[in-house]
């Protein structure tokens, strides 16, 4: 089981993430939605394409842009569609 923590608290868990380039990228069904907040935040990857951003919301404590999807990627990245990645101080515990 993989969690992602942050504040203190377990912001997604699952026995299936997929991991690129490092990072690893969770169901979206396994992440707490009462965290996530919006974020106007976005980037390009060639290989990807255009990741979205959430910032997180935990207690009061913000983490902007900490959770990143790509809502429509690139061929090459249909594997990781429908699932989130964390950065930004989010402890990933395996």
């Amino acid at each position: 089981m993989v969690r992602a923590v942050w504040n203190g608290k377990v912001i997604a868990e699952s026995a299936d993430t997929v991991v690129v380039e490092g990072n690893h990228y969770f169901p979206r069904e396994a992440v707490n939605a009462a965290y996530l907040r919006d974020s106007d935040k976005n980037t390009f990857c060639p290989w990807k394409g255009t990741a979205s951003y959430h910032t997180l919301d935990v207690d009061g404590e913000l983490n902007e842009a900490a959770a990143w999807y790509y809502p429509e990627p690139k061929p090459r990245a249909k594997h990781i569609e429908d699932r989130v990645a964390f950065w930004r101080g989010v402890t990933i515990e395996a």
